[in-house]
């Protein structure tokens, strides 16, 4: 491309110098009177309209433009990734109805099963809650608790809380810096958020959400599961996974485009 572009830059230049010392010659052979006033001024003339004629330099273009993490809305087109937002995108702040929505793509849509389904064979396998047994009618007592866990953290932490809090459930992502630095960012925002109106507030919504979440399952759990330790241990563990879907979503626009060749994303020397 560089080479294009010095290429159609320097042709025209040569013809154009050619020409004019062309021209020269042949006036000076044919015109013996001239002044040497004339002949002193007549190049300076050729080379200001060589110059003259030569095409304007390409304007440089802004390689922050081409450059930015671009977020799509399924990671690896399966995960949901409705809440993520692209690095420096300007949003209207959520409405309530969006807020509704979104808690309840990410709780029924078909890849929502995904997790359930995993935690359900983990806590079978370690025999988490003895009461529900093992076998197929075992693990289906686990993966529809964890279904029921998952759905009411959704609720808690993306609608009820938020609502209340007037705070911002989506993911702004960072996408520029080092590692660590981006790393550090996406943990940190189970406790740090946006409101509605743009500041940077505590996230009650994540905090308080899980944990309501967490006390719910309580309910319809078995007798013996209710206590302050494993709700503690559940609110802990909503929170982890929530922490690492942060970083996931940080990194999955770099990770998108080293493997699909998706749009570029940010470029950390810049910053």
């Amino acid at each position: 491309m560089n080479s294009v572009l010095i290429a159609c830059v320097l042709i025209p230049a040569c013809n154009l110098a050619a020409q004019a010392t062309t021209s020269s010659h042949d006036l000076a052979g044919s015109v013996q009177s001239v002044s040497s006033q004339d002949r002193a001024t007549y190049p300076a003339d050729s080379s200001q309209s060589a110059q003259n004629a030569l095409p304007d330099e390409p304007t440089p273009r802004n390689s922050s433009d081409d450059q930015q993490a671009h977020q799509t809305k399924r990671i690896l087109g399966i995960i949901p990734n409705f809440r993520a937002v692209s690095t420096d995108e300007k949003l209207p702040a959520q409405t309530v109805k969006e807020k509704f929505i979104t808690a309840t793509d990410d709780s029924f849509d078909y890849s929502s099963l995904f997790i359930p389904a995993m935690l359900a064979g983990y806590s079978m396998a370690t025999d988490a809650t003895p009461e529900f047994h093992h076998g197929a009618a075992g693990y289906g007592r686990y993966f529809w608790h964890a279904a029921v866990d998952q759905t009411s953290e959704n609720y808690m932490v993306e609608f009820v809380v938020p609502v209340i809090a007037h705070e911002d459930t989506r993911y702004y992502t960072l996408g520029r810096g080092g590692f660590l630095r981006r790393t550090g960012y996406a943990l940190s925002r189970v406790v740090v958020t946006r409101s509605d109106s743009g500041n940077e507030v505590f996230n009650a919504s994540e905090v308080i959400g899980a944990g309501a979440s967490a006390g719910l399952s309580s309910l319809y759990y078995p007798s013996r599961e209710r206590s302050f330790a494993n709700s503690g241990t559940q609110w802990g563990l909503d929170i982890g996974i929530d922490a690492a879907s942060f970083a996931a979503k940080e990194f999955w626009p770099d990770i998108n485009h080293w493997l699909f060749h998706a749009s570029k994303p940010a470029d950390a020397s810049q910053q």
